[in-house]
Order: structure tokens, then C-alpha cells, then sequence
């Protein structure tokens, strides 16, 4: 299991006890062997996909403990342990955690210029960095808004859905234009079809699409009847959309046939919406910086 970043500010202490000057991976891979983590867990990634979890946590426990006199970076990307790192190995606690720390001043004053500067928001757990508390906020209420979305367009009207498709489509990079795809969706009703679309704006291939405004899950039979007009019509590729859910049968069924038909449940639709800003707006932005280093560099 990744350890949180407060259980690996000591085992990092030891680690640079020698004196010895380090690099943040060097740190980052001694901490991944000492807790045994396995390789899915030494490359698990933050959601949002920048860093790996136990770099995070590494990065933010050496933050922390040179915030507080116990590391310093003598060069650009390396760290090494301090005189007070030294004095603390010579008696080591149980462990090192924020509580430990605020018995060093400079790191009270850390605190307190984060909490003058804007109210912190609680870290939830102590296990997770205030990356990762940012991030699974961010996450949690994307979650909240994609399952409003998804309940918004169940209720609405089968012609909202279909424009819906339609701007979704051509937002995503299909369909030609809104006109062009507006004309060509919803206009077929011909076996199982609901609208034919340009996979790209030269209309090198076609793709099939239908599109179910339901709250019954879609079986198997369903996407059998998608999959033989494909057949009918010769085409190779079609995407089949629903609010609601497709059986495990029906998902089965897709990886068995030649044709490529991409299932798109209630779940997946409210993602793309939001990727895309179909039935949302944006009401504000935050930029997570960090310290570039070049440009303190002296010639």
C-alpha cells in the first residue's frame, strides 16, 4: 500500500542521513523499496495524470520537512539532510508528522503565512497531500455535476436529445458542421439507425449512429439489431449512445464482431459532455503553479 506523506517524512529522513546529496527520484525510488510497493503502485497516477501518487507524497514530505530545517536542496532537483536533520536522527522519534514539526519555528511561520495568505481548506484525511485533497475535490464535484447533467437530459424531450447528439458529435470532431450533422441525424429511422455522420470533415469514412433516451438498461438484442443494420448498409463503424446502462451481454457482444460499434451509457455521456462543454459552463479556473527554478539561475 502507498504510504501518506506524513508516514514517509522519517523513513526520507534516514534515507538522507548519510550526508549524501540526492536527487527527488533517487528519494522517490528509495521510498518505493523500503515500502515494498509494487510496480501498479509505484506507477499510479494522480487523477489528473501529472505525477505518480508516491511522487506526490515523497515531494510534499520533503516540502514539509524542509519547511522545517531538516533538508535542504543545495542544488537545482537534489536534496541532503541539514544539521537539525542530523540532531533529530540522533534521538529519532516514533515518527515524523505535522504535529512533530510545528516544534520548529520556521515551519509554525510556514503555516502561518499559508493560512493569513487564504483560509487552507482542511486536508480530508491524513493520508493524502493537499494536491491530492485539491484533486479528489475536483473530482467529487465533477461527479456531482456529470450525474445532474445526465439527469437533465433523461428529462427532456427526444428532439433535445437528439440536437444534444448532435452538438456532442461535432464538439468531439465528427459530423462535419452542426448543420451537416443536424441533416444527417435523426433523419433515418432506417433499421436500427438513427443518423449517418463524416468521421472526419472530408467525409473520408462514415459512422452509424443511434442514440436511446432511456431508463430501461439496453440488452443484447438491441445492439444485435444496431450491429446487423452496420451489416446491411455495409458500414464499419457506429456509435450507439443511451442515458441509462448496457447489459454485460450486450458489452460482450460488441468485442465479438468484426464491426467497431463504441458503446456511450449515461456514465460515459455525462464525461464527455463536461469534456466538452455541452450543457455546461465554465465559472472559474485555478492555476497550480510550481517554482521555476531557471529563472533563478545566476549567470
Amino acid at each position: 500500500m502507498i504510504p501518506d506523506y506524513q508516514t514517509v517524512m522519517l523513513p526520507l529522513l534516514r534515507y538522507l542521513g548519510d550526508g549524501t546529496e540526492r536527487t527527488v527520484s533517487e528519494a522517490v525510488d528509495a521510498i518505493a523499496e523500503e515500502f515494498r510497493l509494487t510496480p501498479d503502485e509505484r506507477q499510479e497516477l494522480l487523477p489528473s495524470g501529472a505525477s505518480t501518487r508516491i511522487g506526490s507524497r515523497v515531494g510534499w514530505a520533503r516540502t514539509y520537512i524542509k519547511k522545517a530545517g531538516l533538508v535542504e536542496s543545495p542544488r537545482r532537483g537534489t536534496i541532503r539532510i541539514s544539521p537539525r536533520g542530523v540532531e533529530v536522527l540522533r534521538d529519532p522519534p516514533a515518527r515524523i508528522d505535522n504535529a512533530f514539526l510545528e516544534q520548529f519555528p520556521e515551519f509554525r511561520e510556514f503555516r502561518a503565512l499559508r493560512h493569513a495568505d487564504t483560509e487552507e481548506p482542511p486536508t480530508p484525511t491524513d493520508v493524502e497531500t493537499p494536491e491530492e485533497a485539491l484533486e479528489d475535490a475536483y473530482q467529487q464535484l465533477r461527479a456531482n455535476l456529470e450525474s445532474e447533467v445526465v439527469q437533465r437530459v433523461k428529462a427532456a424531450s427526444p428532439a433535445f436529445f437528439e440536437r444534444l447528439v448532435v452538438e456532442l458529435l461535432v464538439r468531439m470532431g465528427y459530423g462535419g458542421s452542426l448543420r451537416d450533422a443536424g441533416q444527417a441525424v435523426g433523419r433515418s429511422g432506417d433499421g436500427g439507425i438513427d443518423g449517418i455522420i463524416k468521421e472526419d470533415k472530408l467525409g473520408l469514412d462514415f459512422i452509424y449512429v443511434q442514440a436511446k433516451r432511456w431508463e430501461n438498461q439496453v440488452s443484447r438484442p438491441e445492439i444485435q439489431k444496431f450491429a446487423g443494420a452496420l451489416q446491411m448498409h455495409r458500414a464499419r463503424k457506429g456509435v450507439f449512445l443511451t442515458t441509462s446502462t448496457f447489459s454485460r451481454e450486450a458489452r460482450d457482444f460488441v468485442n465479438q464482431i468484426d464491426n467497431k460499434i463504441v458503446l456511450v451509457d449515461g456514465a460515459e455521456l455525462g464525461k464527455l459532455m463536461l469534456d466538452h462543454n455541452v450543457g455546461v459552463s465554465p465559472v472559474g479556473s485555478y492555476e497550480i503553479k510550481k517554482l521555476d527554478n531557471d529563472y533563478f539561475v545566476e549567470e
